[in-house]
């Protein structure tokens, strides 16, 4: 079951990803920095003709909510639970409260301009984790990834953590039992 609980792992305490695991993790980091890149290239067109926030921020809210508890626990080596994401609805909720009583409506620059630079914080972080851990093979959790290259360059250990979402244990538990990783 996924949990934000931080979790961690001695170091060398978890395999390292095989090609397959890694390739995964290369889409992954990929389709994430494609809609950073998507996000960043809107930047002056967050707001349709008519004043609505393009469908494109929309669309990261959600997926964005889901991921941002990981992104930050994980990432900053935080045991926070969910309140990276209840932090992120409560300001973005503010935010819309906000331009409803100065404008009449929830669909504001200040919310599109904030949701948008909330998105391409939380995407390219972990777009970035993906990338660097498909590149250094990265044992678990890809947000453990900027940690990881920590540790390579000053040969000083870093925790690990397991991965708690997603398809990349089981990939990585398969991988692990092929004759041709051994």
């Amino acid at each position: 079951m996924a949990t934000t609980d931080l979790k961690l792992e001695e170091s060398g305490a978890l395999k390292k990803p095989g090609p397959v695991g890694r390739g995964v993790r290369l889409v992954f980091g990929l389709l994430c920095l494609y809609y950073v890149y998507g996000l960043i290239t809107a930047w002056g067109h967050i707001l349709t003709p008519a004043g609505a926030i393009i469908p494109l921020i929309w669309n990261g809210i959600l997926p964005g909510l889901f991921l941002v508890s990981y992104v930050i626990n994980i990432g900053f080596s935080r045991a926070w639970k969910k309140w990276p994401a209840i932090a992120s609805v409560v300001i973005m909720l503010g935010v819309a409260g906000t331009g409803y009583i100065l404008t009449g409506s929830i669909e504001t620059s200040l919310l599109a301009h904030t949701v948008h630079a909330w998105e391409v914080y939380v995407f390219s972080h972990l777009g970035l984790a993906f990338m660097f851990a498909a590149m250094l093979g990265t044992p678990g959790c890809e947000m453990r990834a900027f940690h990881h290259l920590f540790s390579l360059i000053t040969r000083i250990p870093t925790k690990e953590h397991h991965c708690p979402v997603g398809p990349l244990t089981p990939i990585d538990k398969w991988e692990a039992q092929q004759k041709w990783m051994r």
